[in-house]
């Protein structure tokens, strides 16, 4: 099964250039592709999780990917997919975010000995001369067409507009994509969506510039079965960084997948067999979660490690119960089959004295302390609203004093609706 075909089962696929010329481009190994990420923060989160499995994919197909971080096209912003102007960042922070990236798409892709390359757009875009460049590069565009790609239109039509410095974005992600043709036999770029008008500017200006057929795929916007992006929560993004949403928080997520997605989600995130995974399709109820937990367990595994995943499903089995998967169910999935489920080491802990719990402390402001709600107001709100939980016992008033009294073998465990969960130790 050709590559193509690999990321049309398994849901990657949006849009394709020229199928049946990529098709035979990619039937031979060794061939060089492309996705950009922008350092606009210090850390990827699960939306781009689709684009870096692709890189993956790739070189697992006999191919090089190329992960191009845009140190210089950071500097702008990138319009697609924004109703705003995104806030400029320094070249200071800009750096620093490159280097968490950077750590970051090392747990899925192997640099070493040249078979991944990680590269930065501003090697070749901060010395870039604006007449030279608008001579040789700008001459090949036709604003009018530019304006009606989706990403420039939706912010034309916006109250805020388009800036003149978003305009050039385009120019310059087909100018990386040259680059790279140019100069490292890259003729593939890959992206989301809202990628397609700036991928498909670059393949004309490789044609026009180097006689070359280059060629784009793009992914779709992955959504949920509710229909909420995916990635997003109510408390916000869930990120690759462990310090912003710990291993466990990150197994918890999947293992909240909606059933209607658990196949979808175990073709894109992780590398099990598809024919293992159309399985899935007829589990039922408890084997059902069980297909969810392989699908926590993989995929936190690919982003924070064997021994990461393991820690957060012990501790996820210790919380809610055993859940120990029995070797029918996704047979290829490396998750430990049999596993001692006492470890909680995983579940968000803090430390307060025991002098200060003596004191005494409302509910709704330990709560708010140790990160289960963001704000005294929502902390109030959860409790009156019958989702606040001391040691299983349900909060009855926002303003509950919580004390010594509330101690179970020095700990207190507090639970925010039915998944979230927080362990507060007394020290001495």
């Amino acid at each position: 099964m050709s590559i193509i075909e690999v990321l049309r089962e398994r849901g990657f696929v949006e849009n394709t250039t020229h199928d049946q010329e990529l098709i035979d481009y990619l039937n031979e190994p060794g061939k060089t592709c492309y996705i950009g990420f922008d350092p606009t923060g210090a850390s990827l989160h699960v939306g781009h999780l689709v684009t870096i499995m692709a890189l993956a994919h790739m070189q697992q197909a006999g191919h090089r990917p190329i992960a191009l971080v845009g140190g210089g096209t950071g500097m702008i912003g990138d319009p697609s997919g924004k109703t705003e102007m995104r806030q400029l960042i320094t070249p200071e922070v800009i750096d620093e975010n490159k280097a968490c990236i950077k750590a970051q798409l090392k747990r899925f892709i192997d640099f070493s000995d040249g078979k991944a390359l990680l590269l930065d757009n501003a090697d070749w875009l901060i010395g870039l001369e604006y007449i030279p460049f608008l001579r040789e590069i700008g001459r090949n565009f036709s604003v009018n067409r530019m304006i009606k790609a989706e990403s420039y239109r939706a912010r034309l039509e916006s109250e805020e507009g388009l800036s003149f410095i978003e305009f050039n974005y385009m120019l310059l992600q087909a100018y990386d994509f040259h680059i790279l043709a140019r100069d490292y036999d890259c003729l593939l770029q890959m992206g989301g969506s809202d990628q397609w008008g700036n991928i498909v500017a670059g393949v004309e200006l490789i044609r026009r510039m180097q006689q070359k057929s280059a060629f784009g795929i793009t992914f779709p916007l992955i959504m949920t079965a509710a229909g909420t992006k995916m990635g997003k929560t109510a408390a916000g993004a869930v990120w690759l960084d462990a310090e912003r949403t710990s291993p466990y928080e990150y197994f918890q997520y999947w293992v909240n997948t909606d059933d209607k997605d658990i196949a979808r989600f175990l073709a894109l995130y992780t590398f099990l067999p598809t024919v293992e995974i159309r399985a899935v399709d007829s589990l039922k109820d408890a084997e059902l979660n069980l297909a969810k937990t392989v699908l926590a367990f993989e995929t936190t595994q690919l982003v924070h490690g064997r021994e990461a995943a393991i820690n957060a499903y012990q501790a996820a089995s210790s919380m809610f119960g055993s859940r120990t998967v029995p070797g029918q169910i996704l047979p290829s999935s490396s998750i430990p089959r049999d596993i001692d489920f006492q470890g909680d080491e995983s579940v968000p802990q803090s430390e307060m004295g025991l002098d200060e719990l003596k004191r005494g402390i409302p509910a709704y402001k330990l709560f708010q302390a140790v990160g289960l709600s963001n704000s005294g107001g929502a902390s109030r709100r959860l409790i009156q609203q019958g989702g606040a939980y001391i040691n299983g016992n349900r909060v009855a008033a926002f303003d509950y004093i919580v004390t010594d009294k509330d101690m179970n073998d020095r700990e207190i465990l507090l639970r925010a609706g039915k998944k979230r969960y927080h362990k507060v130790k007394i020290a001495s």
